[in-house]
């Protein structure tokens, strides 16, 4: 579960960026895996969300965001949850 602890004060600018996501108006399945899939179903799809973080303009506060509160699920800002952890391990070194 994401750290809620982590997460911006609940004010409209905190979040203002969201309404430019490439995201916004796709089926948010494209990000987030059903429990059971694995192998290239999982591959695929993660490579649609991909290639539309690949064209959003807000793909580096997506990220961020991600990486600030430590989402455990879906992709987020081009990267999938095992390719954020890697990151943040990265990171801190």
């Amino acid at each position: 579960m994401a750290s809620i602890s982590r997460l911006p004060m609940p004010i409209h600018e905190s979040y203002e960026w969201q309404f430019d996501g490439a995201c916004r108006t796709t089926d948010p399945e494209t990000f987030f895996s059903p429990e059971t899939e694995r192998g290239p179903r999982r591959r695929r799809r993660e490579e649609r969300a991909k290639a539309l973080c690949a064209q959003c303009p807000v793909v580096r506060q997506c990220l961020e965001h991600a990486l600030t509160v430590r989402e455990p699920f879906g992709v987020w800002g081009g990267l999938n949850a095992t390719e954020r952890e890697h990151l943040l391990r990265t990171r801190a070194g």
